[in-house]
C-alpha cells in the first residue's frame, strides 16, 4: 500500500531542490508522465519526452539542473531516473510474504467445485472462480484474481496480483508477474529499479509452454481477449497487447510495445521497445522491428520494412556476388 510524503520531506530525502511546488504538497505514488495526477510523483528521462512533462498533471516531476519546465513542479536531483527508483521503493514498497503454513491460505477464496491437484499453493486473498481446473504444482500468488473457466497446467506461476479473465488457459512451466527488466547505472553499478505493477490478461487467452509476462514497473502489462500466444516468448513490462493478436514462438518483445487488435508476430520477431504496431498488421519470422508499423501493413526482415521491400533488397544481394565477378572480369579485360 502506498503512503504519503510531503513535497519538502522528498527533497529532503533525495537531497534535491523544489520549482513551482507548494513543499506542503503530499504525493502519494509514482506514476509515468501519461498516468500521473497531483497526487503523485513522475521523472524526466530525455529531452524528447520534454514536452510531455511540461503538459503532465503530475504533482512533482524529477529533473535534473538542467531541465527548467516553465510553471511545472520539479524536484532538481543528480541522475533522476535512479531517484525516482528509490521513490517507487519508498511509495511503493513491496509486502513481506504472508505464508499461512498451509498449501492454500485460509483468506484465498476458492468456488465450489473447482479441482485442484496435489501440491499447488494459493496465496491470500487470492480469488479462484467457479469451474477452474489447478493442475499439480501451480504456485499462485497473493491479490491474484482468476476468472470463471481458467486452466493452469503443472508448473504454472503467477506472481502477486496477476488477474485472467474467463477462460484463460495456460501452460506448462509459463510465468506471470516477475520482475521487469529494468535498472539504471550508477556509480558503475547497474541498479535496480522497482517493478510494483501487475499483468492483466482478458478472456479467452491461450498462453504456451515456457512463456514469460513481466509485470509493469509501475501499472499493467495487458494482454487483450482472444489473444493466443505460443510457446516461448517473452513479453517486456509494460506491453500492452490487444484483442485476437497471434504471437508466435520465440518472439520477444520489449518494454512498452504496443500491438493493435489481431496483428501478428510470426516465429522468432522481436520488437525493440516503445514500438507501436498497428492493429491487423503482420511481422514476419526472423523480423526486427525497430519502429512503428502501420495498421495493416506486412513488414518482414532485419530491420523490418514492407515485404515487397525486403524481398527487392534480398533479390539485389543474391545477384550482388555475380555482379562483382563479372566486374573483376572486366577489369582484368582492360
Amino acid at each position: 500500500m502506498a503512503t504519503g510524503i510531503t513535497a519538502q520531506e522528498l527533497a529532503e530525502h533525495l537531497g534535491g531542490s523544489l520549482r513551482h511546488c507548494p513543499p506542503e504538497r503530499l504525493l502519494s505514488a509514482a506514476r509515468g508522465l501519461d498516468e500521473a495526477s497531483i497526487e503523485t510523483v513522475s521523472f524526466l528521462s530525455g529531452a524528447k519526452y520534454r514536452a510531455k512533462a511540461q503538459g503532465s498533471k503530475a504533482g512533482l516531476i524529477l529533473v535534473d539542473g538542467r531541465v527548467e519546465l516553465e510553471g511545472v513542479p520539479t524536484l532538481v536531483v543528480d541522475q533522476p531516473h535512479w531517484r525516482f527508483a528509490q521513490v517507487v521503493a519508498l511509495l511503493h514498497p513491496e509486502p513481506e510474504p504472508n505464508w499461512s503454513g498451509e498449501s492454500i491460505h485460509p483468506s484465498a477464496s476458492i468456488a465450489p467445485g473447482v479441482r485442484i491437484g496435489p501440491q499447488v499453493t494459493v496465496g491470500a486473498r487470492t480469488t479462484v472462480a467457479a469451474g477452474c481446473v489447478i493442475h499439480p504444482g501451480v504456485h499462485i500468488g497473493e491479490d491474484c484474481v482468476l476468472g470463471e473457466g481458467c486452466e493452469l497446467f503443472s508448473g504454472v506461476v503467477l506472481y502477486r496480483r496477476t488477474q485472467l479473465g474467463e477462460r484463460v488457459r495456460i501452460h506448462a512451466n509459463t510465468v506471470l508477474g516477475a520482475d521487469g527488466y529494468g535498472y539504471t547505472f550508477v556509480a558503475g553499478r547497474h541498479e535496480k529499479v522497482p517493478q510494483v505493477g501487475w499483468v492483466e490478461v482478458g478472456d479467452d487467452v491461450e498462453i504456451g509452454a515456457g512463456t514469460t509476462i513481466d509485470r509493469g514497473a509501475l501499472g499493467a502489462t495487458w494482454i487483450g481477449s482472444g489473444t493466443k500466444i505460443d510457446n516461448l516468448c517473452q513479453i517486456a513490462h509494460n506491453v500492452r497487447v490487444g484483442g485476437h493478436c497471434l504471437i508466435v514462438a520465440q518472439t520477444g518483445i520489449s518494454g512498452s510495445v504496443t500491438l493493435g487488435d489481431y496483428a501478428t508476430l510470426a516465429g522468432k520477431v522481436g520488437v525493440v521497445d516503445h514500438v507501436h504496431i498497428g492493429a491487423r498488421s503482420m511481422v514476419g519470422g526472423n523480423s526486427v522491428v525497430s519502429k512503428d508499423v502501420p495498421e495493416g501493413a506486412f513488414v518482414t526482415g532485419y530491420p523490418a520494412r514492407p515485404h515487397r521491400q525486403w524481398m527487392e533488397s534480398q533479390a539485389a544481394l543474391s545477384r550482388l556476388p555475380g555482379i562483382i565477378r563479372k566486374l573483376a572480369k572486366e577489369k582484368q579485360a582492360d
